[in-house]
């Protein structure tokens, strides 16, 4: 969604202070707001301290206590995202029944379509135009390296069932694993783009067969 609008122009809401104990209701109500202002403009950059209070109905300081800055706001809101992709992978194997290969496609397709309903956060997921240098912020090394950690280790799972089940070649099922997203990646982004392309409509299969070493499906 283009951004047609200073996210400050949102009217401020009345807020009922919390009671004692209830701290960890105003963290949630920040990364709502933050969200909010994400699908909103489709801008992270409009995701600012004072932006996020003005939605919420607080002082600005009011939000230390929880994030120490801006970037930490934005951790929460990927995180929860991934958390949701995470879900819908998750959920996708369990509904593909037993079958190794199955369940692959299963976590493959819902990952792209987890990147076509969502284009807006999956963009702010991997696009890392919110990522901030760390010197300049309270995030460290760490909580990059384990963004999507989750996620891919139900990739890489599935992956490891077609090689154990013999429906797969991979000799490095991690790495391969690693392959296979960054073609999911590309595919998804891509379609994004370039809409107009006129896409196999087998595509998706193709990037998943070749970047997975599939044999042949049987009959």
């Amino acid at each position: 969604m283009e951004h047609t609008g200073t996210a400050d122009a949102a009217p401020k809401r009345a807020r009922v202070r919390n009671r004692r104990g209830e701290g960890g209701r105003l963290r949630e109500d920040i990364v709502a707001a933050a969200m909010e202002l994400l699908d909103e403009t489709g801008d992270e950059r409009t995701i600012t301290l004072r932006s996020v209070a003005r939605r919420v109905g607080i002082a600005a300081p009011s939000i230390y206590p929880h994030f120490p800055d801006q970037p930490a706001i934005m951790l929460a809101v990927v995180r929860q995202e991934f958390d949701g992709l995470t879900d819908s992978l998750r959920t996708s194997v369990e509904k593909a029944g037993d079958d190794p290969r199955r369940r692959l496609y299963a976590v493959c397709n819902a990952y792209l379509d987890y990147a076509r309903l969502h284009p807006g956060r999956y963009r702010t997921m991997f696009g890392g135009l919110w990522l901030p240098d760390l010197g300049d912020s309270s995030l460290t090394e760490q909580d990059l390296a384990t963004l999507g950690a989750e996620s891919m280790q139900i990739l890489v799972d599935a992956l490891g069932g077609c090689v154990g089940a013999g429906q797969a070649t991979s000799d490095d099922v991690p790495a391969d694993a690693v392959a296979l997203w960054v073609g999911l990646h590309g595919l998804a982004h891509q379609r994004t783009i370039s809409r107009a392309f006129p896409w196999p409509e087998d595509i998706s299969d193709r990037v998943i067969t070749a970047l997975a070493h599939l044999n042949p499906a049987d009959g």
